[in-house]
């Protein structure tokens, strides 16, 4: 039995590159003095970056009841703030409550106030129903701000600017109708 010539060509091609092979391994392609580099460059980069990260994180989390609240005219907004404030002093302890009292319908403040809306929304509201194209969509949304401002009148003592609304409303819808 004769090895053919390609077979044995082939054969010391493959030993021969066998032989090139080092018979030491490391397990990463990097030298041992830049894997110490690359280590203190990310020792470094995680002590002094990764903290005011985690802290910022931490703080928009906290903010987010706060935020809810005012998108949703909360009328308890200042109260909801000074919860998540709170809780930030207390690691977090507090931030399911002011989640919580954000998403929650004030029936006790509405009974109490005559509305369950933070002033704030009557004002932006108003202002923007007052000054708005007259159609049927605005006579409607001025009526109903007029009704939700004499109940609340009827209950409270509105504010010099919540009252200016009002008499604004009133002028329009007046003039609205004649």
């Amino acid at each position: 039995m004769s090895i053919s010539r390609p077979r044995m060509l082939a054969h010391a091609l493959t030993f021969s590159l066998l032989l090139l092979i080092p018979f030491c391994a490391n397990a990463s392609l990097l030298s041992p003095e830049l894997e110490d580099k690359a280590a203190g460059f990310i020792a470094w980069f995680v002590l002094i970056a990764i903290p005011p990260c985690v802290i910022a994180l931490f703080w928009l989390v906290h903010i987010l009841p706060e935020k809810v609240a005012h998108k949703k005219h909360h009328p308890q907004t200042e109260a909801i703030t000074t919860l998540c404030l709170l809780s930030l002093f207390f690691g977090g302890l507090l931030w399911p409550l002011a989640w919580l009292w954000a998403y929650t319908k004030p029936i006790g403040y509405k009974m109490a106030y005559g509305t369950d809306k933070h002033d704030d929304y009557y004002l932006e509201h108003g202002q923007k129903v007052a000054e708005a194209a007259d159609d049927e969509a605005v006579r409607r949304d001025i009526v109903h701000l007029k009704e939700e401002l004499d109940q609340m009148a009827r209950v409270r003592k509105l504010s010099p600017e919540l009252e200016a609304i009002r008499t604004q409303l009133s002028a329009r819808r007046d003039g609205g109708a004649a």
